[in-house]
């Protein structure tokens, strides 16, 4: 049997399979509006088979964008559009899922195509804020966050979850990775601070306790709550696995459901060995020694490659990101090849390749 088509229940929701579209920017918004670019993009991934379709890095304010064009849930107007497509994604299958961000020091710089360089004032920029004032490589150096700006920061993430569930997200995850303003706070590499948010483990994660509990106190019980980090920091002095497997553990006793494991970002020092599944064993790790659920990301792109993660208690969900792009339809592809039996959108039913077959 084909593991990778195993439903997963995560508190009131059951995904119809383990594949998820992964978080991947688009850079396709003007002051943080959701647009037709976004309905085809993830509505598309929704029609391709996949169970849970992310939004992009979903920016809980304006200063938390990473580029001007960034998607934003941190104005009441953003949810319209938003609701247009999770009623789309939803009614062809698939569970909506946003992926809720502050990007921190990395915050107002251009678009990858348009050089990727920080965006001043000027041009429509902005002062990127931190938990140090520390830059990311040769980017501005950020202002320091006070402490009660850190607490608005939580107070954020809060109302963005609230704008989402009116937006009609079933399931909500926190960018805590990738050298994002969460993620700065866990590392001692971006974070010099100390106040009760630096310094020991317990200080440097508080931030991602805050978050939850503040999401937690305005999501209904049955909302999957998820928590993507950087497993380790691939840079001598910065955060590590066994720090993740301890963050783990305690964001499972406050009410997160499942670790979405990925890595690095944090630094330009990183030194990343880099190959088909790379990041698989952090999620496996985790789950293991954290005893939550877990998913796996990083170059997974075939079939028999993810059910092999899911089949072997690697993982608990595979999130797919470039694969995605090359091939909307993966999920269906992968059924094919494994031998599994799923609906395809009627459609499309005249081209299901067992039909073809046997006509």
């Amino acid at each position: 049997m084909a593991h990778l088509f195993e439903p997963l229940p995560l508190r009131g929701v059951t995904l119809k399979n383990r594949i998820a579209v992964s978080p991947m920017c688009e850079y396709s918004s003007e002051d943080g509006f959701a647009a037709d670019w976004h309905l085809v993009h993830l509505g598309s991934r929704a029609v391709g088979g996949a169970a849970l379709v992310f939004t992009e890095a979903a920016a809980v304010s304006a200063v938390g964008r990473i580029s001007p064009h960034d998607l934003g849930i941190y104005r009441n107007e953003h949810v319209a559009m938003l609701r247009r497509i999770t009623e789309f994604i939803t009614a062809h299958g698939s569970v909506p899922g946003i992926q809720l961000a502050h990007a921190g020091r990395k915050a107002s710089t251009a678009r990858p195509w348009e050089g990727n360089a920080p965006v001043p004032k000027a041009d429509g920029g902005w002062e990127a804020v931190a938990p140090s004032a520390l830059a990311f490589g040769d980017y501005p150096v950020p202002r320091e966050l006070t402490v009660d700006e850190i607490a608005t920061v939580a107070d954020d993430f809060a109302a963005a979850a609230r704008r989402a569930l009116d937006a009609g997200f079933r399931i909500i995850e926190v960018h805590a990775a990738h050298g994002y303003l969460l993620h700065e706070f866990f590392s001692p590499l971006s974070n010099g601070r100390t106040d009760a948010y630096g310094g020991s483990f317990e200080n440097r994660t508080r931030i991602a306790h805050d978050v939850v509990r503040a999401i937690r106190a305005v999501t209904p019980e049955d909302v999957p709550l998820l928590v993507r980090i950087s497993a380790t920091d691939w840079a001598d002095g910065g955060w590590t696995l066994e720090e993740s497997v301890r963050l783990a553990r305690e964001l499972r006793e406050i009410g997160v459901d499942l670790i979405d494991a990925s890595s690095g970002g944090l630094t330009s020092r990183q030194r990343i060995t880099i190959g088909p599944g790379y990041q698989v064993p952090f999620a496996a790790r985790i789950r293991a020694e954290a005893g939550i659920p877990t998913g796996a990301v990083g170059l997974i792109t075939d079939a028999h490659q993810a059910d092999d993660i899911i089949c072997s208690g690697q993982a608990d969900l595979v999130l797919l990101a470039r694969e995605l792009l090359r091939d909307p339809y993966w999920p269906l592809h992968a059924a094919y090849a494994l031998g599994a039996e799923v609906a395809w959108p009627p459609q499309y039913e005249r081209a299901k390749p067992h039909a073809a077959r046997g006509s």
